[in-house]
């Protein structure tokens, strides 16, 4: 049986140790989500430019004379595939700050799933392109086929987001909890109010803040055991056992290796 560790307490605002409870007097802002936004679309237009070196290379339009044609695929896919994946990232922390409405479905779907579609966008043109190419061999078509599906499988699977949240959501829980601390472990996707929570008991560390900055942090739902002990019924929760297993496990790792 795991050892029940003796917490350390990380406040999100300061990143500085704190003891006890802490009630955060004013929610400490989380940013703005423009940056993250212009940055994820100058990365995905960096990704679309590599995607079209690659598809030159492919059609023998463009080549590095000093290297073989195999080379520069991969290597612009791979470039192509870096960019997708850290404009979806950033795409994702700007949809948790300043979340879409689910007033309006559309815009909800695109801004929580543009990321998938934008790696759609960057690798299936490639894949139909280099299939019916007929200037490269069948080596190189095979091997770049399928780095451009590997590749796309990685961004899809790393741009969709399995914990999406709403402006309605959010503001129910920044009105219900105010600024009233809570507490998240390193690993899992849920919140706590009690830091004594059973399921942080094989964390050594969790970081403080108020709920719009566990929110920001990709914590969005409210662990249904907390949800419980303080009788709060209006929130989305989550069962935290996955966390709870999560955590159980690094700290065996933890006394592994030690």
């Amino acid at each position: 049986m795991a050892e029940i560790k003796k917490k350390k307490i990380i406040s999100a605002s300061t990143g500085e140790e704190v003891t006890g409870k802490k009630k955060i007097k004013e929610a400490a802002p989380t940013g703005s989500s423009v940056g993250y936004r212009i940055g994820a679309i100058v990365l995905w237009v960096l990704a679309f430019a590599f995607e079209v070196l690659a598809i030159l290379v492919a059609l023998g339009k463009f080549s590095f004379h000093f290297m073989p044609s195999l080379w520069q695929l991969i290597i612009f896919l791979v470039l192509d595939l870096i960019c997708v994946v850290i404009g979806s990232l950033l795409w994702k922390k700007a949809n948790h700050i300043s979340p879409a409405s689910e007033k309006n479905k559309v815009k909800f779907w695109l801004w929580n799933n543009l990321g998938v579609i934008v790696s759609v966008a960057a690798f299936v043109p490639f894949i139909i392109i280099m299939l019916s190419s007929k200037n490269n061999d069948k080596r190189t078509k095979a091997i770049a086929t399928v780095v451009a599906i590997v590749a796309l499988l990685i961004a899809g699977v790393c741009s969709y987001d399995f914990n999406p949240v709403s402006q309605e959501k959010k503001e129910e829980a920044i009105n219900t909890l105010g600024d009233e601390t809570v507490y998240w472990s390193p690993f899992g996707h849920v919140y706590h109010t009690d830091p004594d929570c059973s399921h942080l008991n094989h964390s050594d560390t969790l970081t403080s803040g108020t709920v719009e900055q566990a929110i920001a942090a990709n914590r969005t739902r409210l662990c249904k055991s907390c949800a419980a002990h303080d009788n709060i019924t209006n929130l989305e929760t989550d069962d935290a056992t996955v966390d709870d297993k999560v955590e159980t496990a690094e700290s065996e790792i933890e006394k592994t290796l030690s």
